[in-house]
């Protein structure tokens, strides 16, 4: 535990949101996560040990809730917690605009990377009136995160480890730092197509309805701007 012992608000603050990981729990609930597998989905190398403290830390100092749902309990951001979203969002747009990707090969993380597309895939422009299957292929990824399939159905998204056994609509075969990279906002899917290191098969000409369907990421906006300017 930090502890500045200091009376200063920002020391006391800091003492909150500066422990490892208690950020990324906060970002966690912030997008939506509320369900224990789901909040550890969005932070796969912490373990889960240390999430239950977290979570408890941010229970007892009134950032996060516990209710019962049907199936278990959920964490939820109390008026305390919320008014931390323009903080964690501003440190991720601070980060999107100076520090950019600049990833070593051991922060690419193909888990947490689908997570975040299948949590922020654009659910309107996918067609209503039937399912798609996009099936993502990783080249160079470990053999137990080479393959992922994301199925929208009904305005609704499953992102599956196994191969569900549906129709394929589109097959993205990528090495793990060029989908990071076009999903972040570094690369443009175009370029990444023509270096060789995605193939789309499917999706319109190079994707076009491929990249529509999924978008970027919340600070991708921010990044394309910092590296045009």
């Amino acid at each position: 535990m930090i502890d500045y012992l200091q009376f200063c608000t920002v020391a006391r603050g800091a003492e909150v949101l500066g422990e490892l990981w208690t950020p990324l729990v906060v970002r966690e609930l912030l997008c939506g996560s509320h369900r224990f597998n789901d909040i550890h989905r969005g932070v796969p190398r912490m373990s889960a040990t240390l999430l239950s403290q977290r979570l408890r830390k941010l229970l007892a100092i009134g950032v996060i809730e516990r209710r019962k749902a049907d199936h278990g309990w959920e964490y939820h951001l109390t008026p305390a917690g919320e008014e931390l979203r323009p903080i964690v969002v501003g440190i991720g747009e601070w980060g999107a605009r100076w520090i950019g990707s600049r990833l070593r090969r051991e922060q690419l993380d193909a888990g947490f990377l689908m997570w975040d597309i299948r949590r922020f895939a654009r659910m309107e422009e996918f067609p209503v009136d039937r399912r798609v299957v996009v099936h993502f292929r990783f080249r160079d990824a470990p053999a137990a995160e080479r393959n992922w399939w994301l199925v929208v159905e009904n305005r609704a998204a499953d992102l599956c480890r196994d191969d569900p056994g549906h129709d394929l609509d589109v097959v993205v075969d990528s090495t793990l730092r060029a989908l990071t990279e076009v999903w972040t906002g570094d690369s443009e899917p175009n370029e990444q197509i023509r270096a060789g290191a995605i193939s789309v098969a499917g999706g319109g000409r190079q994707g076009q309805q491929l990249w529509k369907w999924l978008g970027r990421s919340l600070f991708a906006p921010t990044r394309s701007l910092a590296r045009a300017g």
